[in-house]
């Protein structure tokens, strides 16, 4: 019994070290495709439009893999879905070195889009079923540590290469290693079974998301993700005037993001899903605010509470729906995720609108130049404080309504105990 005990928690380690590499990979995609951006366009002849749309074919891959992993996890297994993401990643890379054209460069960032959806699919649900209790809530922050943390690093490699005269086509080999590895690694490995039968259950599955409870945190994720992706997206362009640095500021968000995921674990103890949520809904109110009235170094001490205030949105309300509404199973985690990319990529444009917007009442007051732009960017950024606000009110709902349904469960229990005593 020992020897077997010991042989499923390496395993369950393995998988794990597996999918931070992974999401390793997603990330160097992200950082390192949008360190190359210029030297693309220059090479290809590529207008901002078309880089445009390069990129967005980036973040439509990612919820479509993710919907339908979900729908599949338990038919074919995260095994295969990992498998299938090997290939997209692969192939995505080579295929973006080798392309050499605007049409190549659309196919081959829709396939690494494919392969980072595969990669929240399947190694998700895997984290939920490999662990229980706290140690799951632990092991989803430690995991999701490695997307701002893998921005970070690849942001860093792909400057010191651009800075160094390295080619765009190296830069992008660098995305193929912890590819490989994690292949490697998830090569051979055995992979948990869910948790409960009814999670393996589409019919399962499909009830448990049409419960009040889910609905009401698919409605909330589409205001995290938001809340996370919408500041981090235009923070740069809107303090470019502020007198601070934009790329130390999303540095220092991404930084601390990582390390406050790391230690999410013991957090999570201490408050509770729920708790940890409501805390990071009103650090994150706090930081957008200072990113939308404070320039020069304020601006730094406003990423220090906006990091501190998303860091746990996206892994936390993952984690929330795999233990409070466990049949919903791996396609309830798929949905979630989706949902949060999903909300990214409508809320862009209209983000977009409102700058323009605000930049033209900006020069209605006969503002111009790099004024103009400051006032109209943190007048946006102060619209954006309406994302994490709203949350402030739903997650203090969140937290009565957990409360009240244990204080239920617990009379429910009571009842039963005392019948059958009886």
């Amino acid at each position: 019994m020992e020897s077997s005990t010991n042989v499923a928690t390496i395993n369950a380690n393995r998988l794990f070290f597996a999918s931070c590499l992974a999401l390793i990979t997603t990330a160097f995609s992200f950082s390192i495709r949008a360190g190359i951006l210029p030297q693309l366009g220059n090479e290809l002849s590529l207008s901002a439009e078309q880089l445009g749309f390069i990129n967005s074919m980036w973040f439509l891959g990612f919820p479509i893999a993710m919907v339908i992993g979900g729908l599949i996890y338990h038919k074919v297994g995260g095994k295969a879905i990992m498998q299938f993401a090997f290939f997209a990643h692969a192939v995505g890379i080579i295929l973006t070195i080798y392309a050499g054209s605007y049409t190549g460069l659309l196919i081959s960032t829709l396939l690494i889009g494919l392969g980072n959806g595969c990669t929240e699919a399947a190694c998700n649900p895997m984290i939920a079923d490999a662990y229980k209790g706290n140690r799951m809530s632990t092991q989803l922050n430690r995991f999701h540590m490695w997307f701002p943390g893998g921005i970070v690093i690849g942001s860093l490699i792909s400057k010191f290469m651009t800075d160094s005269g390295f080619s765009w086509e190296t830069q992008v080999w660098i995305i193929m290693l912890p590819t490989l590895i994690y292949a490697y690694l998830f090569f051979g490995q055995t992979w948990p079974k869910a948790k409960i039968d009814e999670a393996s259950n589409l019919t399962s599955n499909f009830k448990a998301m049409l419960s009040p409870l889910f609905i009401f945190m698919a409605c909330c994720m589409a205001l995290t993700a938001i809340s996370e992706f919408g500041p981090q997206q235009w923070v740069g362009l809107i303090l470019a005037k502020s007198g601070a640095e934009p790329m130390l500021v999303l540095a220092l968000v991404t930084g601390l993001m990582a390390v406050a995921r790391y230690f999410g674990g013991s957090v999570v103890a201490k408050f509770d899903q729920t708790g940890v949520l409501l805390g990071g809904a009103v650090l994150a109110t706090i930081g957008v605010y200072l990113f939308s009235t404070q320039t020069g170094a304020m601006a730094y001490v406003a990423a220090i509470f906006f990091a501190l205030g998303v860091a746990y949105f996206w892994p936390n309300m993952l984690g929330f729906i795999a233990d409070k509404v466990p049949k919903s199973g791996a396609l309830g985690l798929s949905i979630m995720g989706g949902i949060g990319m999903f909300s990214t990529s409508i809320f862009q444009p209209i983000i977009g609108g409102w700058i323009d917007t605000d930049k033209t009442a900006a020069a209605a007051k006969g503002l111009t130049g790099d004024e103009l732009e400051l006032v109209a960017g943190q007048d946006t950024l102060g619209t954006m404080v309406t994302f994490p606000a709203i949350l402030i009110v739903l997650f203090i709902i969140l937290l009565f309504w957990v409360r009240n349904r244990k204080a239920n469960n617990k009379a429910q229990a009571q009842t039963v105990v005392e019948g059958t005593a009886m």
